[in-house]
C-alpha cells in the first residue's frame, strides 16, 4: 500500500474507534496511539506488511472487556470479528483479512492463541510493551484503581515472603506478570525495549520501597 493509503487508513480507524466508548482508560485512544506506533516502528524494522500490522494495531482493541469479565478471553475474537465488519464497509483490501483478524486475535494474553505470523508477532509486541516502563506503571495503576485493588499489602509490599495476589493489591501485578512479559516478546527490537523499559519500573519500585 501506499503512504496515502495508509494516512486514509488510518483516519479512517481514528473515526471508528472515536465512535465507541472505551471500557476503560487503561484501553482508550491513547494506548490505541502508543501501540500503533510501537507497531509501524517494529514492523519496519522486522521488513513485515504494513498495510497487515497498521490496521491490525489499530483496531486490536475494538471490542475490549473489563480484566473481571468472564467472558474477557473472548475479547480479541470479537475484536477480530468487528475489525473485519468495519474494514469490509471502507472496501479495505480482502486480501489482507485472514491476517488481520489471526493478527488481533493473538495479540490478547486471555485468548492464549500463538501468533503465527510476523505480523501479529509485531502486534502483540506493540500491545505488550505498552505494559511496561513509566505507562505500563501508570496503566497499571488506573485498570487497578477501576477494580478497587489497594495498592499494595501492608505486611510485606513487594512479595519478598508471599506468594503474588493482583486480585486484592496493584503492586502485586508487577510480579505475577508484568515483570514476565519482555521474556515473550516475540520480536528482537521488542525484547530490547522491554529490558529497557523494565528497568524503569524496578527503580520505580525502589523509589516506592523508600517511600513507604
Amino acid at each position: 500500500m501506499t503512504d496515502t493509503q495508509l494516512i486514509e487508513l488510518e483516519s479512517l480507524c481514528r473515526i471508528f474507534l472515536e465512535s465507541l466508548n472505551a471500557s476503560d482508560a487503561a484501553h482508550d485512544l491513547n494506548h490505541i496511539l502508543r501501540v500503533v506506533k510501537v507497531a509501524k516502528r517494529l514492523a519496519i524494522e522486522e521488513k513485515a506488511e504494513l498495510a497487515v500490522v497498521v490496521p491490525a494495531a489499530w483496531l486490536h482493541d475494538c471490542t475490549n472487556l473489563p480484566k473481571n469479565h468472564p467472558q474477557r478471553h473472548l475479547a480479541s475474537q470479537l475484536a477480530g470479528d468487528k475489525a473485519i465488519e468495519f474494514l469490509k464497509s471502507i472496501d479495505y483490501p480482502s486480501e489482507y483479512y485472514a491476517e488481520i483478524h489471526h493478527a488481533i486475535c493473538a495479540h490478547s494474553f486471555s485468548a492464549q492463541i500463538t501468533p503465527e505470523s510476523i505480523e501479529a508477532k509485531i502486534v502483540q509486541d506493540a500491545d505488550r510493551l505498552d505494559a511496561l516502563g513509566a505507562v505500563g506503571v501508570a496503566r497499571c495503576m488506573q485498570v487497578s484503581g477501576s477494580l478497587n485493588r489497594a495498592l499494595y499489602s501492608l505486611d510485606d509490599p513487594f512479595c519478598e515472603t508471599r506468594t503474588p495476589d493482583d486480585a486484592n493489591y496493584s503492586i502485586d501485578h508487577f510480579y505475577t506478570k508484568l515483570f514476565n512479559i519482555t521474556e515473550t516478546l516475540q520480536t528482537a527490537s521488542a525484547q530490547q525495549e522491554g529490558k529497557r523499559r523494565e528497568i524503569f519500573m524496578g527503580a520505580f519500585l525502589n523509589e516506592l520501597s523508600r517511600e513507604i
